[in-house]
């Protein structure tokens, strides 16, 4: 098992292994998500970015996205045993999934309706690094970029790399999973996975099991990158349905007698090409294509479901480097284009639409000293849906709309050691079709949601420890919410409430984050949370917003015991917070809770062992719970698991 990358970089200024380094530098990880060649790496972008390396995917012995991220950049998880939802800035588990926008490779998974996007099929053997940006994103992703985006890295086909795992575990848990890539010749590369994850999980008639299949090819020469990527998907999952609190507190692992048959299956192919060419030393042009169908059937609450949906989407961009007095400028380019469609048939209603969306953005950075750069952007996006709704519009209705969003950004490199930055950028996001299709009588199509984010940053990295200081103001407008209530439910709703703009709200917090290295051996690490969310106008003015810990965090360290043994160990604690629903704060908050998860790696030439115990002191908590002006509905959280792994590198 190899030491993390940064605790490399540190440990190598200690004494014992001064002779390799006389200096830290600013962190020059390099991102994905800042969509440039040029401004690429963590110093290099005015915001807060965290990156989880594949050292430390690795050393975790995490089983799950939602184990890994959990605690991560302020991120809190909502989860109604169907697979996690990530907040991170202060939204409610409804809203989470509607305002992280969450990519696989670049690859937007965020559903159209107001399901979570599907993650259980992304294994974190085939991940390199996972790029986390907490803050508002609008200039360079657009739609429902709002509080952060969660960037999945999946591994190089330049690697030479074939291995396999094998991974058994609590409820009747097992993981497969082969995967090869490496160098064709001197142009071609490749990468392949292939992975089975069953599972029959914590409650009953919770089974999964996951299936995936990716194939790429890779051509790369001096001037020019071309990719062809193939991925197949296959997600089958049962659902147990809410619990009233007597029954979560009975038996948590028991099944709502309601739910019995509930489940679904989904299979999704998706397919990606990719052409990049310089045009000379200074100038790139890139270009995407993904196209991606899927479908899905199952039952819910007695009635039979039936999804298609797909989407032909295209990224062209030109970026180029400009010689300025104080350096080199960086001028960004880009076109996002996407057509999508999406069915959908129950026993209670028909849904079909297509949507079409067109943005233009750019982006502008400039040196006005040799360490302080401005940054300068602004999106343009617009939207129509065609949508047909069997009850409420059963002779179709056609919405369109249109939002902009804008960044101005200072990054000063203070030192070599050190840099603040400070930041704003506009924000917004479309509704979905599920929101569009149920909103109160009279209202043909909802406004976007608008935002405003101020950020400031001061970030410290030195010899045996880095620090990070990270503060927000997130306001919104015309924020995109289900509202229960009676009076609002559109003329043959099935059911009662609807879709609304509402008043708006605020949110404000602050991140503080360090790492502490005892010895290139033993490292500590430790987050911190604080956010406050409220409504500042409406029924609701001054009330909390709802499934929102103002406090939150996490600790833990690592320990390189020998060459071939470690030990890591974290703690992620969850602070009080108002049931998902409860935006009057009538109810008494859920209590807080701490999660403690131990993992120890064991190394022998090829062959690594992991032992992972989630849970370790068996906490009792509740994963979501959902409030609906007269009821609660609880989802169990996981009891004590244990995994065992063996991973073999050839």
């Amino acid at each position: 098992m190899n030491r993390s990358i940064l605790a490399v970089a540190v440990a190598s200024l200690l004494p014992s292994a001064y002779s390799l380094a006389q200096e830290v530098s600013v962190d020059e990880t390099m991102v994905i998500l800042a969509r440039s060649e040029n401004v690429n790496t963590i110093a290099d972008i005015p915001s807060n970015v965290v990156v989880i390396s594949r050292d430390e995917i690795e050393q975790s012995g995490a089983k799950s996205l939602e184990a890994l991220l959990r605690g991560r950049a302020g991120i809190q998880v909502s989860d109604s045993n169907s697979g996690p939802a990530f907040s991170i800035r202060g939204f409610s588990g409804e809203q989470a999934s509607s305002n992280t926008l969450v990519m696989l490779d670049g690859r937007r998974l965020n559903s159209q309706d107001l399901v979570a996007p599907n993650l259980s099929f992304v294994q974190l053997d085939d991940v390199e690094s996972i790029e986390i940006l907490s803050g508002s994103a609008g200039v360079l992703y657009g739609d429902q970029a709002v509080g952060g985006v969660i960037n999945i890295v999946t591994r190089s086909s330049k690697e030479s790399r074939v291995g396999v795992s094998t991974s058994y575990g609590s409820f009747n848990s097992s993981v497969q999973n082969i995967s090869a890539s490496g160098p064709i010749n001197d142009e071609f590369s490749y990468r392949f996975s292939a992975t089975q994850n069953n599972s029959d999980n914590y409650r009953d008639h919770n089974a999964s099991k996951n299936g995936s299949v990716l194939g790429r090819v890779d051509y790369q020469d001096d001037s020019k990158q071309l990719f062809v990527e193939l991925a197949y998907y296959d997600v089958e999952r049962e659902y147990a349905g809410s619990l009233t609190k007597e029954q979560f507190e009975d038996d948590p692992t028991q099944v709502n007698q309601w739910n019995t048959e509930d489940f679904s299956h989904e299979i999704t192919r998706a397919a990606r090409l990719g052409y990049h060419q310089y045009l000379n030393s200074n100038w790139l042009l890139k270009n995407e294509i993904l196209v991606d169908d899927a479908g899905s059937r199952g039952k819910a609450w007695g009635s039979s479901t039936e999804t298609e949906s797909g989407q032909l989407y295209y990224t062209g961009q030109l970026e180029g480097s400009i010689a300025v007095a104080n350096g080199s400028s960086n001028l960004l380019f880009g076109v996002d284009a996407a057509k999508t469609h999406y069915d959908y048939t129950s026993s209670f209603t028909e849904r079909d639409s297509e949507q079409k969306k067109l943005d233009v953005y750019g982006q502008y950075t400039y040196p006005l000293l040799d360490k302080l750069r401005l940054t300068a952007g602004a999106r343009y996006a617009k939207v129509s849906d065609d949508l047909t709704d069997k009850a409420l519009y059963p002779n179709g209705e056609s919405i369109s709309d249109d939002a902009t969003a804008y960044e101005l950004a200072l990054n000063y490199q203070l030192s070599d050691k050190a840099r603040l930055y400070a930041r704003t950028e506009s924000n917004f996001r479309f509704a979905k079709v599920s929101e569009q299709s149920y909103t109160p009588p009279g209202v043909v199509g909802l406004k976007p949601q608008t935002g405003l984010s101020n950020e400031l940053g001061w970030h410290w990295n030195e010899e045996a420890y880095s620090l990070r200081v990270d503060a927000f103001h997130l306001k919104l407008e015309d924020e995109i919410v289900f509202v229960n209530d009676a009076s609002l439910t559109p003329v043959g709703g099935a059911f009662q409430g609807a879709n609304v703009n509402a008043d708006s709200s605020t949110r404000y917090g602050a991140i503080l984050s360090g790492e502490y290295f005892l010895s290139e051996d033993v490292s500590l690490f430790a987050e911190y949370s604080y956010v406050d969310a409220e409504f500042t106008d409406g029924p609701n003015k001054g009330k909390e917003v709802s499934w929102v810990a103002k406090h939150s965090g996490k600790v833990g360290f690592g320990y390189y015991i020998t060459e071939s043994l470690d030990l890591y160990t974290d703690a992620i604690y969850t602070g009080e917070r108002y049931q998902n629903g409860d935006n009057g704060n009538e109810l008494d908050k859920l209590d807080s809770y701490w999660l403690v998860n131990l993992a120890v790696n064991y190394t022998y030439a090829d062959l690594t062992v992991t032992m992972r115990t989630d849970n370790l002191f068996n906490e009792k908590y509740a994963s979501a719970v959902f409030y609906d002006g007269y009821s609660s509905g609880y989802y169990s959280g996981n009891e004590r698991a244990y995994y065992l792994t063996a991973s073999y590198q050839f």
